[in-house]
Parts: structure tokens; C-alpha cells; sequence
């Protein structure tokens, strides 16, 4: 791969809005006026962003009328990701790590052993995260599963959230009665929830269609 289009791919995705435009376009074709709605940017600005990801090779568009539609090429994006590492290490080049240079064989064994170590720490610290979301929400829910009481606080609020729309799908289009009706299952105020999906950018409503948003682009809690 030329290192040129390499060069290119990674400048096109150096931007924070080019990566929430893919993330967006992977759930499903999107328009211009669509994307710059879910993004609550000016078309101007989705038009310069996408003319980048174009000329990456990232990203084809259709336009049908006056309305032009954008749609992920996955492959390209996989190929282009991966192509730097190819550039850099081949197969079969040999290159040693850091450790390896500075420490005798005794001693990368023992560092294999602590990176191991330190990747089930991640895990356990991921499963904790979890288990602590668990524990905080849990008091705001019955013993059937119900809802028994929307958190004020919005921390709390947004872990709940996140809760409820675990059996929801990304990129699958709802009705707003078919979210009004999920949402019942969980509390009777099935309109406040509904719309702190919007607010908090879990969900995208438009025309009365809802659908579920990456996890990129859902308010931080951070």
C-alpha cells in the first residue's frame, strides 16, 4: 500500500467528527441533512467532513434528486486500518520490543507475565465497573425489574438509562409507540424516559422514528 494513501486515511480520520460520521454510518446510510440533525451540525460543515472521508476512500455517496446519501465502505475502512501496521511490520519482521532489548530472556518471561496480569486487571476493573453500576441503580429498581423511581441525580439517571436500552438495538428503526411501549414495562412515566434518551443523545428521533445511537456519541458520565 502506497504510504500516500496511508497518510491520507489517517489524516481523514484525525478528527473527532469524521469518526462520530463513520460510527453513524455503520448503523445505516445516512444523508447529509441527516447526519448534521444527529450531530447537530450546519450542512456546510457535514459537507466539508464528508468530502474528507471521499477522498479517504472511506465513504460513497448516492444522490437521488436534491438529496444526497452517504454510505460506509467497511472494507476499505478495515484495510486502511490495518494498512500501517502492515507498512511498518510486515510478515516475518522480527522487531523487539522495548523490554526485550533492555532485559534478559528471565526477564521477558516475567514481563509477559505481568502484561497478562495487567490485561486481567482491565477485565476485573471492566467487571467491577459493572458490578458497581449494578449497585448503585439497584435501589431504584423492584424485585420484578420494574422501575420504581427515576433518579435525580443525572449520573445515576444516565446509569439507568443505559440499563433500559440493553434490549434495544443499533440501527433499528422504532415507532415512538414501540419505545413508549418498551419503556412502559419499566415505569408508568414512559414520556420522561423517552425523552432523556434524546436529551442525553442515547437515542436520535426524527418524523417519530427513534433509533439507538452508538455509544460514541451518548452524553459522557465522565
Amino acid at each position: 500500500m502506497q504510504l500516500d494513501v496511508l497518510v491520507t486515511f489517517h489524516k481523514a480520520v484525525a478528527d473527532v467528527t469524521r469518526i462520530r460520521i463513520l460510527s453513524l454510518l455503520a448503523t445505516k446510510p445516512m444523508s447529509g441533512s441527516e447526519l448534521a440533525e444527529r450531530l447537530q451540525l450546519t450542512p456546510a460543515t457535514i459537507t466539508h467532513h464528508t468530502q474528507k472521508l471521499k477522498k479517504a476512500g472511506l465513504i460513497k455517496e448516492k444522490r437521488e434528486k436534491n438529496t444526497i446519501t452517504f454510505f460506509l465502505l467497511p472494507r476499505e475502512l478495515s484495510r486502511l486500518a490495518a494498512g500501517i501496521v502492515h507498512a511498518v511490520l510486515p510478515p516475518g519482521r522480527k522487531v523487539l520490543e522495548e523490554w526485550e532489548v533492555w532485559r534478559g530472556e528471565d526477564q521477558v518471561d516475567a514481563h509477559a507475565q505481568e502484561q497478562a496480569a495487567d490485561t486481567s486487571k482491565r477485565n476485573e476493573w471492566e467487571v467491577d465497573l459493572t458490578m458497581e453500576k449494578e449497585r448503585v441503580i439497584a435501589p431504584f429498581f423492584t424485585a420484578d425489574g420494574r422501575l420504581a423511581q427515576i433518579p435525580a441525580q443525572w449520573k445515576k439517571r444516565m446509569y439507568v438509562l443505559e440499563k433500559l436500552v440493553a434490549g434495544l438495538e443499533v440501527g433499528r428503526s422504532y415507532t415512538e409507540k414501540e419505545i413508549s411501549d418498551y419503556l412502559k414495562q419499566y415505569h408508568e412515566d414512559y414520556a420522561t424516559l423517552r425523552r432523556e434518551l434524546i436529551m442525553n443523545q442515547i437515542m436520535y428521533r426524527t418524523k417519530g422514528i427513534y433509533t439507538l445511537n452508538p455509544r460514541e456519541l451518548w452524553r459522557s458520565t465522565e
